[in-house]
């Protein structure tokens, strides 16, 4: 039962015992871990151009992904809401970031592009499918697999090497009980999104631990439960990072806690300049420990779910 999550976690352990320690090297192994997104992304695309009825299926996945995205959204906001009224974190100090965005539309440029990537699968498999038949699927499928494992190790090496201590993630409180909340209230929203989805109480869990990782979670679910299933993990995911860049703004000086659990894994990356920007630097810190311990959670809570269904 647990073959499968031992075969996927042993390169994320393998690239979690390397340490690098040239920048350049790192900067490599970042542009690589983006480049296998987009290739990923991209196979799976023609894999959602593969199935029967497309229109039919990809109406099925747009009302997945809303149902799902619907529930986690209320359960994270009235979990981090009460958090938020019950710690003592308050957005200030001083909001100059480098290299910020300056405007939502460009911070949301990267995870539109994503969708762009997708679309653009589809599109091919569309023209190549009646030319190469069956076999330029099947390669797809091989292919994701492939370049999936090699994805899971340059995760784990970027792990290792965020130079996020394990003693900086635990004396960080704040960001420790804003990530638990998150995490907690997901799940809870996996548990009641599933029989909605015509899914068993496991694949609803695994759907629900994306936190916010969506070219993560759509690898993971899209290779276990098929391209259907990971394309709405991809647009559930996707939808909290687009919502969070709206959403920040508006209520970090009020709900500060409620505004940077609502990004997930992603206010260690994506969403933390508009954190920055609008909340301070005060806010950094609880932001990446919180997206950092996110991130960590992910890949195995997904694959430990996943190998449950025998």
């Amino acid at each position: 039962m647990l073959s499968g999550l031992l075969i996927v976690l042993l390169p994320l352990f393998l690239g979690y015992l390397v340490r690098v320690r040239s920048t350049r090297l790192l900067n490599l192994i970042n542009r690589a871990v983006s480049g296998s997104v987009y290739l990923i992304l991209l196979f799976m695309g023609v894999s959602l151009a593969g199935l029967e009825n497309l229109g039919s299926q990809l109406s099925r996945l747009g009302g997945n992904a809303l149902l799902l995205f619907s529930i986690t959204t209320l359960f994270n906001l009235a979990a981090l809401w009460w958090l938020s009224r019950r710690v003592r974190l308050s957005a200030g100090g001083s909001p100059v970031v480098k290299d910020a965005p300056t405007s939502k539309l460009a911070a949301m440029q990267g995870s539109l592009l994503l969708v762009g990537v997708v679309a653009a699968g589809v599109t091919m498999g569309l023209l190549l499918g009646p030319i190469v038949g069956e076999a330029l699927f099947t390669t797809a499928d091989w292919l994701a697999e492939w370049v999936l494992y090699l994805l899971l190790v340059l995760i784990g090496c970027q792990l290792r090497n965020s130079g996020m201590p394990l003693k900086q993630i635990l004396l960080n409180r704040l960001g420790l009980a804003i990530a638990v909340t998150l995490a907690v209230s997901s799940l809870l929203a996996g548990l009641l999104a599933a029989p909605l989805l015509a899914l068993s109480w496991n694949e609803g869990l695994a759907m629900a631990s994306g936190f916010g990782w969506y070219s993560l979670s759509a690898i993971l679910i899209g290779d276990q439960l098929g391209p259907l299933m990971g394309g709405v993990a991809f647009f559930n995911d996707l939808t909290r990072e687009l919502l969070a860049f709206i959403l920040i703004p508006l209520v970090i000086h009020r709900h500060t806690a409620l505004a940077i659990g609502y990004g997930g894994a992603t206010s260690m990356d994506f969403t933390l300049p508009v954190i920055q920007q609008h909340g301070g630097v005060a806010c950094v810190p609880i932001a990446v420990v919180s997206g950092f311990i996110l991130s960590l959670l992910s890949p195995p809570l997904i694959l430990f779910f996943l190998s449950l269904s025998g």
